[in-house]
């Protein structure tokens, strides 16, 4: 190469760059215009046809949600004309006195809070509710871990414990009575257990008119309402994957950690369902007290409902209306409750 040449190289990247503009400016003037004008007016289409599209969904969504309005208006207006508007005035006159004309405040609650009727038909309530409640989510729970079974072999076992649910009441009540009566079947069991252990007592005892018959009436409840809450459970059940499972299995998780890490939080959901439906179901134990006791049971199963029977009767409507708010608001502090409940089932297989 002589002194001073320029070696081909520089040569060659030197045209490339020299050719560089020449190659930019080839668009320009009226073609470059026409090209970028192509691509303005295809992204103006592209976008005047998603806008187009969207006005489209919306039209439909909103013609579909005047449909649904237009079909659920009648329900809608049975519903505020029945419940809504009849709800307020209970609401009114628990503010109201006898006549429904003058105000007095607070004095309504005052005085159905101190009858010593709904003192003791709440508090048996309450009382119903704390032991029954925990008895039959418990019992239904345990029942449904027991015969759930993905293969369908427990099918026989889940139509024997739901069978009591599709018994009428009055069917099941007269059972009870046969059993419990004065000459029923556990006087004449216990007298034939005395009379082979030579012991001299006669049972005669009307278990239904005694003492006993609170845990009778537990009994009763827990027998009549534990299938029903067995559904909810092994619906709940069913919907937790089986591969979470195999997984703990591979990782050497026994039945009790499977249980608290996987099953418990997989049914937080179901948890608060069976617990909210086992409290509205609650409220109509009144069907087998009634069928057991008639209206003048036991004081120990005197509940909510055969005072509001009575009340009803007498056309008492300035009780009924004050003792009907105080459930709705014993019924709101109970679904807050549920609520509570169902957080921390949820948190406890979090929980270390």
């Amino acid at each position: 190469m002589r002194k001073g040449a320029v070696p081909v190289s520089e040569i060659n990247d030197r045209e490339q760059t020299e050719e560089e503009p020449l190659r930019r400016r080839k668009w320009t003037g009226y073609a470059g215009w026409r090209r970028g004008n192509r691509g303005r007016r295809a992204r103006v289409r592209s976008r005047c046809g998603r806008n187009r599209r969207r006005r489209q969904k919306h039209g439909i969504r909103r013609r579909q949600a005047r449909a649904a309005w237009f079909f659920l208006a009648p329900s809608l207006a049975g519903v505020v004309v029945f419940t809504a508007v009849p709800f307020v005035d209970v609401v009114r006159r628990s503010f109201l006195d006898a006549m429904g004309r003058t105000r007095v405040g607070l004095a309504n609650y005052a005085a159905v809070c101190g009858n010593t009727a709904f003192r003791l038909a709440a508090s048996n309530t309450v009382r119903f509710l704390a032991v029954c409640l925990p008895l039959l989510m418990l019992t239904s729970f345990a029942l449904a871990l027991l015969v759930f079974r993905r293969d369908g072999k427990g099918n026989l076992y889940k139509t024997t414990l739901v069978l009591p649910m599709v018994i009428p009441v009055a069917a099941m009540v007269l059972v009870w009575k046969i059993v419990f009566c004065q000459d029923g079947l556990l006087n004449e069991l216990l007298n034939w257990l005395a009379g082979a252990a030579q012991v001299i007592k006669v049972w005669d005892n009307d278990w239904v008119n005694s003492s006993a018959a609170f845990p009778i009436l537990i009994i009763t409840y827990i027998w009549k309402n534990a299938g029903y809450d067995l559904l909810l459970w092994l619906a709940g059940l069913a919907s937790i994957s089986e591969s979470l499972y195999d997984a703990a299995r591979v990782d050497g998780a026994g039945a009790w950690a499977r249980l608290r890490y996987i099953t418990l939080p997989g049914l937080s959901g179901t948890f608060g369902l069976v617990l909210i439906l086992s409290v509205v179901n609650s409220f109509r134990v009144y069907r087998e007290a009634y069928l057991l006791a008639g209206s003048y049971p036991d004081m120990s199963i005197y509940m909510i409902p055969h005072l509001f029977s009575h009340w009803f009767l007498t056309l008492d409507v300035q009780n009924m209306c004050t003792g009907s708010m105080l459930l709705v608001t014993a019924a709101l502090a109970i679904a807050a409750a549920a609520g509570l409940a169902r957080l921390m089932f949820r948190r406890l297989g979090k929980s270390g």
